[in-house]
């Protein structure tokens, strides 16, 4: 860490705090059971955020856990531990302790993980090149591996953790996690696919594509939905938990499609301020509330409510580019990450 801060205005000065480490900030997530926040940065370190000191910089502890740039985070299937990806093709277990676990190695890069967890069952999936390891809830053994025709552009479970959906160029491969062979259904649409959401309801799925676009399939019949009109690429997409509106970075304002009353076809976009021209980067739908929180180019980070678009500026400074935004899981925390190794740490349970 370094001992060099920003200047930073809004709920932060308040109820957060902020420190500068080295590197870019690459991801951002809380453990399943709240108590943990971490960052991810350029520099193959995970920084690691206490909710008891979540506002005394401090006492945050830095854990260098890849050789190299550490490329995705998630919460575990375990309740209070993380796991990260790397370029140096590792797949690692960070626990309360300090511990690092390396649960798999690989020749290709780690981009992408993410995590179902439920009453009686929780799988870890991995994208490195082409390839997504499902492991078991230990991340020990894997059960199964899913083959693509190109680089994974990234991975979502649906709701239940039944199926998993996996873009890469020319579309998604939904593959039934239970099933130990089996082909994927196959959702086409030409061009890259990067960055998928899926629907709160497990009903629709979403990609950011390569050329400035959206792209969604309709599970139920396999109907294409295409969302345009952006001015750069959509780097960053989230559902509100009720699945009414997906909200998207991409253009200088917040973008969010209805997905009701026969939306998003046929209907226009909801547009959410910006902050004064500058470009939005990241944007997170709170767990439990219609409420968004979305980062931008310039340093800003807000939070708004689509019903009133009532705007709450969370952080107001030069700090650059928001490159990572979440909530831990019960909406009480909210963490953001920059471009410039800026982290910042709000506390929103009395907001």
């Amino acid at each position: 860490m370094t001992s060099e801060t920003q200047t930073l205005r809004g709920l932060i000065e308040k109820r957060g705090a902020h420190l500068k480490v080295e590197g870019e900030i690459t991801a951002c997530a809380a453990t399943r059971d709240n108590s943990r926040f971490a960052f991810t940065t350029g520099e193959g370190d995970v920084v690691v955020v206490h909710r008891e000191d979540q506002l005394t910089p401090e006492a945050w502890n830095t854990y260098a856990v890849h050789d190299g740039p550490a490329l995705c985070l998630s919460a575990d299937t375990l309740p209070d531990c993380f796991l990260t990806g790397g370029d140096d093709g590792r797949l690692c277990r960070l626990d309360p302790s300090g511990e690092i676990e390396e649960l798999g190695k690989g020749r290709r890069w780690v981009e992408h993980i993410t995590t179902y967890v439920d009453a009686k069952s929780a799988v870890i999936a991995a994208a490195a090149g082409k390839n997504v390891e499902l492991r078991d809830a230990t991340g020990r053994t894997v059960t199964r591996t899913l083959e693509h025709p190109t680089t994974v552009g990234g991975i979502v479970f649906d709701p239940k953790g039944k199926r998993i959906a996996v873009s890469h160029y020319n579309g998604v491969s939904v593959w039934f996690t239970q099933s130990k062979d089996g082909k994927p259904r196959q959702l086409e649409w030409k061009g890259s696919h990067l960055d998928i959401a899926m629907h709160p309801a497990g009903d629709a799925v979403v990609t950011a594509m390569q050329d400035n676009d959206l792209h969604g399939w309709r599970l139920a019949d396999g109907h294409n939905m295409r969302m345009s009109g952006y001015p750069t690429k959509v780097r960053s997409l989230s559902f509100s938990k009720n699945g009414k509106w997906l909200a998207t970075s991409g253009a200088d304002i917040v973008v969010m499609w209805p997905f009701f009353g026969g939306g998003p076809m046929g209907k226009p976009p909801m547009e959410l301020p910006g902050a004064g021209g500058a470009l939005c980067t990241r944007v997170a739908f709170h767990p439990e509330q219609e409420v968004v929180a979305a980062g931008f180019a310039d340093g800003t980070v807000v939070m708004m409510e689509p019903s009133t678009q009532r705007v709450l500026p969370v952080s107001l400074g030069k700090a650059g580019a928001i490159t990572a935004l979440a909530y831990s899981p019960d909406g009480c925390t909210l963490g953001f990450g920059t471009e410039e190794g800026v982290i910042g740490v709000v506390d929103l349970a009395a907001a």
